[in-house]
């Protein structure tokens, strides 16, 4: 089950921006084995590379996040979303630590999906995804792994609620197709409020996913990040791949999905970042002017 050829030409991406290169083509069939989840597409040429290129985008991203966070707080409505996505082992919560550890966390609010409540079971299944939102000025981070925990029910994030549903055969297929619907028009509501999505889906290969969790089993350290069911659910991972498939094709209008390869992390973090940064460049938010005399007070407070 490795991935078979490369979708995403590394040579590509010198011209244009990443994001152009890993747009998944909304609206058109996706064939996820097309995509080498080995790849550098648009990339450093090598690791070392690779990692310094990230660390030299920290000082800009927290530059541009403070102007964003500066012009909220003057009424700007505009935010970003970064919505993560991916198999277990895909990284998202690799890519939280490296590539957030680069703003202020006063201006990030990051939500790791848990199991439901029983008041969020509730609620319809986009109830808590409104909740956590960013606020104006904010950067939101959605992280969440597949809820192995929860599959007798749903209220995860979106493309959980129509990957585990149709995995899992939990809802019928016309219901599906709603909550497809339903989340294209509820990415399409946030755009027209100020809220920018970024979705990444960290495309993770069958025989890299288990060497990740041996990685876990053979490290005590790590014992208490593996999961049972992540066994389970590896056995299904062709009925996965055509979930992600028909979500990355159908949900693609309110907001697009980037596919991020994803085995090299240094490569991940990278492209993440860099997606990041392309997105906040292109909102442009700018410090907001005083509203009060600036002379006035510097000439008072010299005077004192």
């Amino acid at each position: 089950m490795a991935t078979k050829g490369s979708k995403q030409d590394s040579t590509k991406g010198t011209e244009g921006t990443l994001g152009e290169l890993l747009r998944v083509p909304g609206g058109e069939p996706v064939d996820l084995g097309a995509y080498d989840a080995g790849g550098t597409p648009g990339g450093p040429g090598d690791k070392a590379t690779g990692l310094a290129a990230t660390a030299l985008m920290g000082e800009e991203l927290a530059s541009l996040q403070e102007r964003l966070w500066a012009a909220g707080s003057a009424g700007d409505r505009r935010r970003l979303l970064l919505v993560l996505q991916g198999m277990d082992t895909s990284g998202k919560g690799g890519t939280v630590k490296h590539v957030i550890g680069l703003f202020n966390p006063s201006g990030c609010r990051i939500t790791a999906f848990k199991a439901p409540t029983h008041e969020e079971l509730s609620h319809s299944f986009l109830w808590r995804i409104k909740r956590a939102l960013p606020q104006p000025g904010e950067i939101g981070i959605f992280d969440r792994s597949l809820p192995h925990s929860r599959l007798r029910s749903t209220g995860g994030t979106p493309i959980e609620d129509i990957l585990i549903a149709r995995v899992h055969e939990l809802v019928s297929r016309a219901q599906l197709t709603a909550r497809y619907n339903q989340i294209n028009g509820f990415e399409k509501s946030l755009a027209d409020d100020g809220v920018t999505v970024v979705k990444c889906f960290l495309h993770i290969s069958y025989d890299q996913q288990r060497r990740r969790l041996l990685e876990r089993l053979d490290n005590p350290d790590k014992h208490w990040r593996f999961n049972a069911g992540d066994i389970d659910e590896r056995a299904l991972w062709p009925a996965y791949q055509e979930a992600y498939e028909i979500a990355l094709e159908r949900c693609s209008v309110g907001a697009p999905w980037y596919l991020i390869p994803a085995d090299r992390k240094w490569y991940r973090n990278w492209a993440v970042s860099r997606l990041l940064l392309e997105h906040l460049e292109a909102l442009d938010p700018q410090y907001p002017k005083a509203d009060f005399d600036v002379a006035e007070y510097r000439r008072r407070l010299l005077a004192t």
